[in-house]
């Protein structure tokens, strides 16, 4: 049984150990906070683009885009999946837009698509 003693007090200090970055997280919650909200701005918020091509066929459209901060990618022209149909019909060549994409199954996706002001 004295064997399990030191043991025993091993167990509870790594478990005490453990529980201070919680206690010190909870302290210091608007620090956190921010940095969640920030991150919830970054994913939601949109970019801006050209269109370049729609295709209603493939449900497809072309955007040269700035860089899209939610996704890590810098500014390049390049091909999204359309997630609702009715996007392709509400832009052509030449507009600009402000849009979100996604990467939904692993393919990236506009998720919402509106006219620049």
């Amino acid at each position: 049984m004295l064997a399990l003693r030191p043991l025993s007090a091993l167990a509870l200090v790594a478990a005490l150990m453990s529980a201070a970055p919680v206690y010190a997280a909870s302290e210091h919650g608007s620090h956190h906070n921010s940095t969640a909200v920030a991150s919830s701005e970054v994913a939601s918020a949109l970019s801006d683009g050209t269109i370049k091509k729609v295709d209603k066929a493939a449900g497809k459209i072309t955007i040269n885009h700035g860089p899209l901060e939610n996704l890590g990618m810098p500014a390049m022209t390049m091909a999204f999946i359309a997630h609702d149909a009715a996007m392709l019909e509400q832009v052509k060549a030449g507009d600009r837009v402000r849009f979100r994409a996604e990467r939904v199954d692993g393919v990236f996706t506009v998720m919402k698509l509106e006219a620049a002001n």
